[in-house]
C-alpha cells in the first residue's frame, strides 16, 4: 500500500512538472540566460562594427563609471527609491482599503469591481506617460488647502508627501488593480466563523481588522507589497530605466555601461523587496512552542 501511494505521489510530481515545463524552460532561456549575460558584459566595452559585436575586457570600469563619472545614476537612483518609499505604502494601503469596500455585499458590486481594475488593461504604460507629460492627470492648488497648511506646521517632510501623492494619484489607482484582487481574494478565505466568534465576544470592527483580518492577510500584504515594487521597477516614467536604454546606444561602452547599469539597479530592487519581505514574513515558531503543541496534541489523542 505504501509502495502504492509513493508511486502516485511521484506521478503527480511528473504531472506538475510536465505542467510547468513550457515557464520553466522560457524563464532559464528568455530571463536566467540573459540576466547573467548581462553580468558579463558588464565588464566589458561591448561596440557595435561593421565586423559585429566587439567586446573589450574593462574590469569594474564600468561600475567605476555608473558610481564616480556619470554625475546623473546616483541621483536617479536615489529618487527612484523615493518614489519607492512614496508609491509602494500608498498603493498598498489604498489597495486593502478598496478591497474592503468591494469585498462588502453591495448592489452592483462586479461593476465597481471592474472600474477599478480597468486602467490596468486600457492604460498601458505609453497612455500613461503621455497622459502625464500633458499634464491631464495632475492636480493643482494642493498647496492652498487647510489641511495642508495644517500638516505642514507639525511635518513639513508629510505635507510635502501628501502633495506628491496627490499631484499623482492616477499613478497610485492605476497600480491597484491588481493588489486589489489579491486582497479581494485574501479576505474571501477568510473563516467566518472567526469572525462571527470575535463580534459574540463583542469586538468591535476595528479590533477585527487589526487583530484578526489584518494578521491573517499579512503574507498577501507582503505578495502585494513585492508585486508593486517590481511593478514601479519597470514604470515607464522610472529615472533610472532611460538611463539604461540611453547607456546601451552609446558609441564607447555600449552593453557593457548599459549592463553595469542595469545590475546595480537590480541589486537595489533586489535589496527593496527583502527589505519587504523581512519586515513582513511570518516570524518562526520556536521549538519549544512546537513541541507543547505536538504534546499537546498527542495528550488530546
Amino acid at each position: 500500500m505504501k509502495k502504492k501511494r509513493g508511486y502516485q505521489t511521484k506521478r503527480h510530481a511528473l504531472v506538475g512538472y510536465a505542467f510547468m515545463a513550457p515557464w520553466i524552460i522560457g524563464f532559464l532561456l528568455l530571463t536566467a540566460w540573459p540576466f547573467f549575460n548581462t553580468f558579463y558584459l558588464s565588464f566589458f566595452n561591448v561596440q557595435r562594427t561593421v565586423a559585429g559585436w566587439e567586446q573589450t575586457f574593462a574590469g569594474a570600469a564600468n561600475y567605476n563609471t555608473a558610481f564616480l563619472g556619470n554625475p546623473y545614476f546616483v541621483t536617479n537612483l536615489i529618487a527612484f527609491m523615493v518614489m519607492q518609499a512614496a508609491y509602494a505604502p500608498a498603493i498598498v494601503v489604498i489597495s486593502f482599503m478598496l478591497a474592503l469596500l468591494l469585498n462588502r455585499n453591495i448592489k452592483g458590486r462586479g461593476v465597481f469591481r471592474a472600474l477599478f481594475f480597468l486602467p490596468v488593461i486600457v492604460m498601458s504604460g505609453p497612455v500613461m506617460h503621455q497622459l502625464m507629460t500633458s499634464g491631464g492627470l495632475t492636480s493643482v492648488g494642493i498647496e492652498t488647502m487647510t489641511l495642508y497648511n495644517m500638516v505642514y506646521q507639525f511635518a513639513p517632510w508629510l505635507a510635502n508627501a501628501l502633495v506628491f501623492l496627490f499631484e499623482n494619484y492616477s499613478v497610485v489607482l492605476w497600480f491597484t488593480g491588481i493588489p486589489i484582487i489579491l486582497f479581494i481574494s485574501g479576505l474571501q478565505k477568510i473563516d467566518t466563523g472567526i469572525l462571527e466568534a470575535a463580534r459574540i465576544d463583542s469586538a468591535s470592527n476595528w479590533q477585527i481588522l487589526w487583530k484578526i483580518t489584518v494578521p491573517i492577510l499579512k503574507p498577501t500584504i507582503m505578495v502585494g507589497f513585492i508585486l508593486t515594487v517590481v511593478q514601479l521597477a519597470g514604470y515607464t516614467l522610472n529615472p533610472v530605466l532611460p538611463m539604461i536604454h540611453d547607456a546601451i546606444n552609446e558609441t564607447h561602452a555600449g552593453l557593457g555601461l548599459g549592463s553595469a547599469f542595469a545590475w546595480v539597479y537590480s541589486a537595489v530592487v533586489l535589496v527593496l523587496i527583502g527589505f519587504v519581505y523581512v519586515l513582513l514574513k511570518e516570524p518562526k515558531e520556536s521549538n519549544v512552542a512546537v513541541k507543547l503543541r505536538q504534546r499537546t496534541w498527542a495528550d488530546r489523542r
